[in-house]
């Protein structure tokens, strides 16, 4: 067992020979000083060389960090209570793990996420701020990403109705030089327009402007958080040996495990960084899913003994340090109780890695090393993992869909595969004939069929275009261990249209061993889009109808299970028929 900074990784004998024998193919070619020398042949020899900005990004913030500063300062002299960052995917989930780790701050506006079109979601945002004490980050890379341009709109549109020309006193821009969004939001005149780095893709942004400008404006000590990244980018450095290196380490552990059938990377997070699994959900998935190879992220699966794993696994532990922890019985059961689940899933043979978080602004250096470990795992594949060929796709289903509405004023007409009481099934010519034999009208046998095409090496996944409620996430959980449980396959749970900018690009790109569960269900209210012909919830369906479309053109398993207007009792209903599927 090997340590560097806080980072051990254990497995069998041919696991750790494994891993020493690539350490030392690395060392002898020196190809960590070709990762910080941007030479692109240490992946396919494409465009690699222009998406790596993001290694020079930690000194070059500390450099100028008084914009930050800045910013800070605004949104606290202002009156701000709270702060509302409206972005998707790698503009997001950032800024979502730092307000959930580290906030609230005291005196700084409370900071939330927007980051899905289910006009629930949309309206609880609406309804848990003070429009006239709010400030609205409008975040996206390229400036013309569906979600955020449309919560954009509609969130101006309110503030103008109550502050008429001081609306743009209330929003800040984080975007690319010469976007669509920095034309717009100079028109509309935002308070700032804090630049995006051309050469960092958005699911290695977190320490630029798209994760920093959220933090300063809630109020962190981002001077803290970058010294955090700094300490872990000098350990990645190249003057550090491989053997001694954590994320060149870790990104080798990786890759090895996936190349070796355990291509699922099962996160066990503790409560004090539970929210770290999102952002690197879409930092692996989107990253290395794709020509039929991949690592499959699986966040927040329930616990379970090491029995009701496969031999596809490999489980990292990340958590905070005993002094960091919090000093109740409860947080020191539960660090007690995580050590030992560890310790069991070592003992039955799994690889395991083990990081420990001196405190919280550690994350910072988390980002860094997961980003140096995701780039050295695509060089291990033979993989371009700056690039997200398969995110495209569903983004030109969607807006087909949303310019046929336009033009028509409906969404094109589907026919259902089976159906009961509780929710209808839809499935593409190539599923339906696989699943025909269970019988049109029994939406049971359909299910059952379905989840029994889990096999060896599949994993599940859940992808519900719903409103992420804790009882529609409660119910997800059960339903995932339930299956989990009775077939031994690794689950993932991905909210729509969210995941698209995230785990997405390895459904539909990465390995064929998904069995794919989505789930709709009628909106229960609806919000008009400003400008638009349609509302928030045909976006979402939409996006959902060019999701699915895109996975079965890909040959992937996928059912779709519609609920009705009551997508809570719709759910339950279904996590009652998944039980008796697999009974």
């Amino acid at each position: 067992m090997e340590e560097t900074l806080r980072q051990t990784i254990s497995g069998d004998a041919a696991f750790t020979g494994a891993l020493r024998d690539a350490s030392a193919e690395w060392e002898a070619d020196a190809r960590v000083a070709r990762l910080w020398a941007k030479d692109a042949t240490l992946w396919t020899g494409g465009d690699e060389a222009d998406w790596l900005g993001w290694l020079d990004i930690v000194s070059a913030q500390q450099a100028r960090s008084s914009h930050l500063r800045a910013l800070a300062s605004y949104a606290a002299r202002g009156g701000f209570r709270d702060a509302v960052v409206l972005g998707m995917g790698g503009s997001s989930l950032c800024p979502d793990v730092l307000s959930r780790s580290l906030g609230p701050v005291a005196g700084a506006p409370r900071l939330r996420v927007l980051d899905s079109t289910d006009p629930a979601q949309v309206a609880s945002v609406e309804a848990a701020v003070d429009l006239k004490r709010c400030l609205f980050i409008v975040a996206s890379k390229s400036g013309t990403t569906l979600e955020p341009s449309l919560f954009g709109d509609y969130f101006h549109g309110l503030v103008a109705q109550r502050l008429g020309d001081r609306a743009g006193e209330h929003f800040l821009a984080v975007t690319d030089p010469g976007s669509k969004l920095q034309a717009l939001a100079k028109r509309r005149r935002f308070y700032a327009i804090a630049p995006g780095v051309r050469s960092i893709g958005g699911r290695y942004s977190a320490l630029s402007d798209f994760g920093l400008v959220p933090a300063a404006v809630m109020g962190l000590d981002v001077e803290r958080l970058l010294a955090s990244a700094a300490e872990m980018a000098c350990a990645c450095g190249v003057d550090r040996p491989v053997a001694s290196n954590p994320g060149v380490q870790l990104g080798l552990a990786l890759a090895l495990a996936a190349r070796a059938g355990r291509d699922k990377v099962t996160l066990a997070l503790s409560s004090g960084v539970l929210p770290l699994g999102a952002w690197l959900e879409q930092l692996l998935a989107e990253s290395t899913g794709k020509q039929g190879l991949g690592l499959i992220p699986v966040d927040g699966e329930p616990g379970g003994s090491p029995e009701v794993y496969g031999d596809d696994r490999v489980f990292v532990s990340i958590r905070l340090s005993d002094t960091e922890e919090d000093d109740d019985d409860d947080d020191e059961a539960e660090a007690v109780g995580h050590t030992a689940a560890i310790d069991a899933l070592e003992a039955a043979g799994h690889p395991v890695v083990r990081i420990t978080l001196g405190d919280r602004y550690d994350l910072a250096g988390e980002f860094f090393r997961w980003e140096v470990a995701t780039a050295v795992a695509g060089a291990v594949l033979g993989i371009n993992p700056f690039d997200q060929p398969d995110v495209e796709a569903a983004k030109v289903a969607t807006r087909a869909l949303t310019d046929a509405y336009e033009t028509s004023g409906r969404l094109p007409q589907e026919t259902a595969f089976a159906a009961n009481d509780d929710f209808t099934l839809f499935a593409d010519g190539l599923n339906r004939e696989a699943l025909g034999g269970a019988g049109a009208a029994a939406p049971g046998a359909v299910l059952r069929a379905h989840l029994g095409r889990l096999g060896q090496g599949d994993y599940c996944a859940l992808l519900a275009y719903l409103d992420m409620n804790p009882v529609h996430q409660a119910s997800l959980a059960r339903m995932r261990q339930t299956v989990r449980d009775r077939t031994r396959a690794a689950t993932c749970v991905g909210f729509g249209p969210r995941y698209l900018h995230s785990t997405g690009q390895a459904y539909k790109g990465g390995p064929n061993s998904g069995v794919f569960l989505q789930i709709t269900a009628e909106d229960a209210v609806d919000l008009p889009i400003p400008g638009r012909a349609y509302s928030f919830g045909i976006v979402k369906a939409a996006q959902a109808r060019g999701d699915f479309d895109v996975l079965a053109e890909r040959k992937r398993r996928v059912l779709r299970v519609h609920l009705g207007a009551d997508a809570t009792a719709g759910l339950a209903s279904l996590e009652r028929a998944v039980r008796d599927a697999l009974a």
